[in-house]
């Protein structure tokens, strides 16, 4: 038995897919509200835990943390459990993180209740990617996955600022305790319509982890990191950006967040589709697109339109990125497809902290607000070689099938002429 997603032996009815799916995306939308409230609520919080907001910015470190670390370590533990169990569990474990974050007396302990909030956050979209796929057609996969991760990109545009305001009315414990409620609301979703999958009762730990020695792994992995750092590295600043650059109010920023979680809307569902149509192409391809959007940041920043036109722009390529990513590391784990798709938000994380740390490195040098979008387009270049090795690798890697395939009928056609 195979940790790959497979096929249904009957097709769920329309209806059931369709609510299966929802309650999947559902707590994508849980997740993504909780990973980017933090940073609308950042003054809130420094002043509810007597602190300042430089050092309140390590609250959003140590959740970004929890996901690099629990990603693979939760995948490799949790392969051999029945699925929508596991899915229920990593809730449950998400929701008592939230609950500790609202609770939280002090600056320490918010930290561990932030650190332990982003423990399943991987491990949740690598388990509920590979429930979803396994409930559609193989050439249907890539829309089911980039339809859960739809809840992470409709949280950017509808659960953050709802959380932000009810943080900033109600106080910033609110938005948490927000954010538990729509935990729970997805257990019982997951509950009554997600179909029972088994695990792999023949993983271990050692074999889901061997997945860090395939070549391909590795490779997709810089890809997310070092690619995908680049769209960090300009989102990070976008507010002076607008302001000090463009000329815009403080009263915009909101507006072009708002561009940028729309696209991310866009882009998450145009994802899917061209995954399905042609995954590697389409990686190279949102890849090439990406890092030329950043690139046009100097030009695009002179105006209130070209800016947010592009800021929509950046969104729906770096998130379209974002699922064809997701679906290259289940194509190349092999048998390890969990700890492949949860492996895809460790990277994630990792280029948010290298693509705000580069950012503010060319800023603080006196290069301005522009500066971060050529090293973002310098980033995507990177990652672009990261994909060409990928690419050399896998022809040579057919070749040597196609070699071995044609000995062994030319072997076996010695043996039957003998």
């Amino acid at each position: 038995m195979t940790d790959g997603p497979p096929a249904p032996p009957q097709p769920l009815p329309t209806g059931r897919l369709v609510a299966a799916v929802v309650a999947l995306a559902l707590g994508g939308f849980a997740i993504g509200t909780t990973e980017f409230v933090t940073m609308g609520l950042l003054p809130d919080i420094a002043e509810g835990v007597d602190i300042d907001i430089p050092t309140a910015g390590h609250v959003i470190s140590l959740y970004a943390l929890g996901v690099v670390v629990g990603a693979p370590v939760i995948a490799a533990l949790g392969t051999r459990l029945p699925r929508r169990g596991l899915l229920i569990g990593l809730m449950v474990a998400f929701i008592v993180g939230n609950a500790l974050t609202a609770l939280a007396p002090a600056y320490g302990s918010l930290l561990v209740a932030r650190f332990v909030a982003g423990l399943p956050h991987g491990a949740y979209f690598g388990v509920a990617s590979l429930v979803a796929a396994s409930l559609v057609a193989p050439h249907l996969r890539g829309r089911a996955v980039s339809s859960v991760m739809l809840g992470l990109a409709i949280a950017n545009v509808a659960g953050v600022p709802a959380a932000t305001w009810l943080g900033q009315q109600f106080g910033w414990r609110s938005a948490y305790w927000a954010v538990v409620v729509i935990a729970a609301l997805t257990i019982a979703a997951v509950a009554a319509v997600v179909p029972g999958a088994p695990g792999n009762r023949e993983a271990t730990v050692r074999s889901e982890l061997g997945a860090l020695r395939r070549p391909q792994v590795l490779l997709t992995l810089v890809v997310g990191v070092v690619g995908f750092g680049g769209m960090f590295a300009v989102y990070s600043y976008i507010a002076p950006l607008v302001t000090d650059v463009t000329g815009m109010s403080r009263g915009s920023i909101p507006w072009v967040l708002f561009a940028f979680g729309a696209g991310g809307v866009v882009g998450t569902a145009l994802g899917g589709r061209l995954a399905d149509l042609a995954l590697f192409r389409s990686l190279v391809g949102t890849m090439v697109t990406t890092g030329v959007l950043l690139a046009l940041v100097p030009l695009a920043a002179r105006t209130p339109v070209t800016v947010v036109t592009l800021i929509f722009s950046v969104g729906a390529a770096a998130s379209a990125l974002v699922v064809c990513l997701q679906m290259r590391l289940m194509q190349v784990a092999g048998e390890a497809q969990m700890l492949g798709a949860a492996l895809n938000h460790s990277a994630l994380n990792a280029a948010n902290a290298l693509g705000a740390w580069l950012g503010g490195v060319v800023i603080a040098a006196g290069l301005g607000y522009t500066a971060p979008g050529m090293v973002g387009a310098g980033l995507a270049a990177l990652g672009l070689v990261a994909l060409t090795a990928s690419a050399v690798l896998r022809r040579r890697t057919l070749r040597a099938r196609a070699e071995d395939r044609s000995t062994e009928r030319e072997e076996a056609a010695q043996v039957s002429v003998a």
